[in-house]
């Protein structure tokens, strides 16, 4: 396998050596801040600016929160990452933020389970309870574009529930376990077998293709 040339190299954007011309933060809406949003906008600025720890936007629902968090995002260009205390609300923010920043990368993290009972034993019954899980399979490859966000560029939102920022694993983890192809290179068809099998991919026959673990 040729070395690589592609700018989105995943291993090399741990060490700040991502793609240059990064993509900015633009809003893309029919209307402007208006009415108190200007001055809120222009405030919370000014202390992100002079590294005021805490923040806080007050406002009734409805009045505009959303679209002031994202004036805010626009004139700092930083990445962001927004929690929400439940899923319902996270899925609302999420489409809110991308329908604002359709060319920026703006992610769903949420956790992947629609069912989860962990561990337990009953020291009365001395009975042992396996955790039993169900996962979302559309939720799991939002969590995987959300990561691969993370590592290969800088205009990222991230929208998210508060408990999964619990037990991640650490990006290395994920550089480690990928394999990013791109139109152009040059690469031969037993390297990327070999590849894929050191990543615990397996043959299948036909079309029963199936998730692995």
């Amino acid at each position: 396998m040729h070395p690589s040339t592609d700018p989105y190299d995943l291993s090399k954007s741990i060490d700040g050596r991502a793609k240059k011309d990064q993509i900015p933060f633009i809003i893309e809406a029919e209307y402007e801040p208006a009415g108190d949003q200007e001055n809120a906008i222009e405030k919370i600025i000014s202390q992100l600016k002079n590294s005021q720890e805490r923040c806080i936007l007050l406002g009734v629902t409805g009045s505009g929160k959303t679209f002031a968090m994202a004036h805010i995002i626009e004139q700092m260009q930083i990445p962001t990452l927004i929690l929400s205390h439940n899923k319902t609300l996270a899925r609302q923010l999420w489409q809110e933020m991308s329908s604002l920043f359709p060319r920026n990368a703006v992610e769903y993290f949420v956790s992947h389970y629609d069912y989860y009972q962990p561990e337990a034993y009953v020291p009365t019954r001395d009975l042992y309870i396996d955790k039993e899980l169900q996962m979302n399979e559309r939720i799991e490859q939002e969590r995987f574009s959300t990561v691969a966000s993370l590592v290969s560029r800088s205009d990222v939102v991230v929208v998210g529930t508060v408990s999964t920022i619990y037990g991640l694993n650490p990006p290395e983890t994920f550089l480690q376990h990928h394999l990013r192809l791109y139109e152009g290179q040059q690469v031969e068809p037993m390297e990327i077998v070999r590849e894929l099998v050191s990543l615990h991919y397996g043959r299948v026959s036909g079309s029963d293709f199936q998730r692995g673990d």
